[in-house]
Formats: C-alpha cells, sequence, structure tokens
C-alpha cells in the first residue's frame, strides 16, 4: 500500500513465482491452487515507489501517490466521515473488492513486525473507551493473526523493533496499536465481506535488495498457512423453488450480526469464516420466512474445503424475488453510538473531576 514499504512487494512477486513453480510438483501448493482462487496484487502504489529513489528504513514521502496522499487513510470509514478525496488507486481497489467474491486477504507493510487485525478505528459500542476495537468475529480475526505470526520466522516472539514497542504473539488489534481513519482492513471486512489483516513485515522499510531473500524464507510458510485459512467455517448457496441462484439473500451465523449484513453474490454463493463449533446460520430473503439451520463446522482447512450448507427457498420464485441495494457507503457504526451514548456523560464527568481535583490540589 505504501511505496516506500518494498518487502511485502518483493514477497509477493516471490510467492507467485513460488506458487506457478510447484503446481504440479508439491502436492500441498497443487491441491491448494486446485481448490482456492489466489488473486495477488504486488503493489498498489507503484508512484510512491518509483519516488523512493533511495533505501531508506524510515518514512520517506513515497509512502504517498502522486497526489500526495495516503492511500491507507483512504477508503471510506465505518465510524466518521473521512474527508480524504477518493484517490484513483483507491477507487480501483474499491472496485475489485465490488467486483469479487474476496473471503480473506491481506495488505502488506513494513516499519514494524507484528500482524495487525480489525477494527482500526472505533467507538463505545466497539469498546473504544477500553481501548480495543473489536469487531463480531474478533475470535476469527485473533485466530488470522495468530495463525501469520506463528508460522513466521520471528513475528511470534513479539519483540518488535524497539523497546518501545511489544507485541504479544506477535499479534494486536488495530485500535489498541494506535487508531487509524480511512484503513483498508476495515473497509473490506465491513464492505467487503472480505476477513484482511494488515501484516508489517519488516523493521525497516526500504532494506537493501541483498536481504530480500532472507525476508522471503521468513515469511514463505506463513504465507501459505494464511492462504489455507480461507476455507475455514461454512459456505453454500442459496437457491429458489427452480433451483436457481438468488443474490443479495442475507446469510449470518446467529449472534455476530454485521452492521452491513453478508450478501450472496450473483450466483447465490456465501461465505462465513468461522473457528471450528457449533453455529446457527441465518439465511433470509427479504420478504420471506428466515431459514435456521444448526451446523457443526470443523477444521476443514487441510481438506481445502470450507463446510457447505445450502440453502432453498421453495416458496421464492426467480420472477418475484427482489434485489436489495448495496449498503450505503456513510459511517454505519455512528448509529450505533446513539444506544450507547449515555455512557459518555458519566465518562466526561469523571475527567471533569479529575481535571479539577488537580487544579485544586
Amino acid at each position: 500500500m505504501h511505496g516506500d514499504e518494498t518487502v511485502g512487494r518483493e514477497i509477493l512477486l516471490h510467492l507467485i513465482d513460488f506458487l506457478v513453480t510447484s503446481y504440479g510438483r508439491d502436492p500441498v501448493i497443487t491441491r491448494l491452487l486446485n481448490n482456492t482462487r489466489v488473486h495477488i496484487m504486488p503493489t498498489m502504489n507503484p508512484d510512491g515507489f518509483e519516488a523512493t529513489k533511495v533505501p531508506d528504513c524510515y518514512y520517506t514521502r513515497g509512502r504517498y501517490n502522486k497526489n500526495g496522499e495516503d492511500l491507507n487513510r483512504n477508503f471510506p470509514d465505518a465510524f466518521e466521515n473521512n474527508s480524504a478525496s477518493i484517490q484513483p488507486e483507491t477507487r480501483a481497489v474499491m472496485d475489485w473488492i465490488k467486483n469479487e467474491t474476496f473471503v480473506l486477504s491481506a495488505n502488506l507493510h513494513g516499519g514494524a513486525l507484528v500482524a495487525s487485525y480489525t477494527f482500526d478505528n472505533g467507538n463505545p459500542v466497539t469498546g473504544s473507551l477500553n481501548g480495543y476495537s473489536k469487531s463480531p468475529d474478533d475470535d476469527v480475526f485473533i485466530h488470522l493473526a495468530k495463525t501469520y505470526s506463528s508460522n513466521h520466522a520471528s513475528m511470534y516472539k513479539g519483540t518488535g523493533c524497539d523497546n518501545r514497542q511489544t507485541f504479544p504473539g506477535g499479534i494486536t488489534n488495530g485500535y489498541s496499536w494506535y487508531q487509524l481513519e480511512g484503513g483498508m482492513q476495515d473497509y473490506n471486512y465491513v464492505w467487503g465481506q472480505c476477513f484482511e489483516i494488515t501484516l508489517e513485515l519488516s523493521c525497516c522499510k526500504y532494506p537493501p535488495a541483498n536481504q530480500l531473500e532472507e525476508f522471503w524464507k521468513d515469511n514463505k510458510v506463513a504465507l501459505i498457512e494464511y492462504i489455507k485459512q480461507v476455507h475455514l467455517g461454512v459456505k453454500g448457496q442459496v437457491t429458489d423453488k427452480n433451483g436457481n441462484p438468488i443474490p443479495n439473500a442475507i446469510v449470518e451465523a446467529k449472534g455476530r450480526p454485521h452492521v452491513c449484513p453478508y450478501r450472496t453474490n450473483e450466483q447465490g454463493e456465501y461465505f462465513l469464516l468461522l473457528l471450528p463449533g457449533t453455529y446457527v446460520i441465518n439465511a433470509t430473503v427479504p420478504g420471506f420466512k428466515s431459514m435456521l439451520k444448526t451446523v457443526e463446522i470443523p477444521d476443514n482447512t487441510a481438506n481445502f474445503s470450507a463446510l457447505k450448507q445450502d440453502f432453498s427457498f421453495p416458496e421464492v420464485s426467480d420472477k418475484i424475488r427482489s434485489r436489495v441495494a448495496s449498503c450505503p457507503r456513510i459511517p454505519l457504526y455512528q448509529e450505533l453510538t446513539r444506544a450507547s451514548a449515555a455512557v459518555k456523560p458519566t465518562v466526561h464527568i469523571l475527567v471533569l473531576m479529575t481535571v479539577m481535583l488537580v487544579i485544586f490540589k
């Protein structure tokens, strides 16, 4: 995402080479590619990379695109109005997310060594007052982050890049690390129905070229194990009485609703990443009675196939089913803050009392 953070860019080129040369030779990679649709974008900010002429471990202008914008502050935000003008690179990625059914992703960065997970922004509803912004799928995100860090050569140690920065287990909630508005991982999760984490892969943003091979070796296993996690949980198709797919049907696991409900794609397909366990899956075609099914989800990542659970609505026909508009591009969590507004005055009063005590002392 940032042009001066070059390790991820090079690692993805190595990954492409590894996948295509291993296919047909390595049985695990062959099965993985036979059962997984993989999209790889080596760089989101080529202008920033070209602007960074001299390797530098720290912050440079190559972080930004040609218009001077930070692309990881440029996406619509689920918690507050993001005033940034949407950049061409950001718009292209948003269109990509909209037109594909992505389920799992990661965006790669440099400057730290940690796997960070959503939410990056937050409010009292998601727990921001306690310094942690929790999503409905927090358990899955922790698992995804740990999967990467535990398979990385050293990320799992959590030592960070200096004495001021430690990450137990090599993972962190994004908000707990620092609040970020307009980030890609929150956008992907809320509006793209895609579980994304942020991978910080090197303490040095732009290391010497002779170190790149070692970075690939450090991340190789972690990347493959992470890709396998797309087969967590449950998937299926929602159809009408004639067996035709129903797009825009809402399919979610009971007890973990999303503010922008997860819906089926044009083929009536849905994908829900869930850890092994028992869940009630709720499928709803707007205007018709919901259908509930209890499923026991195993760990199928080694088999490269999530549990399959289809839904058929016998009362729905192709002629009468309606299509639902896509989720609005507005800060969805703003509405939820009103429900917790009663908490805020108490906090403000406590802060005011503390300040007054300090003044009088």
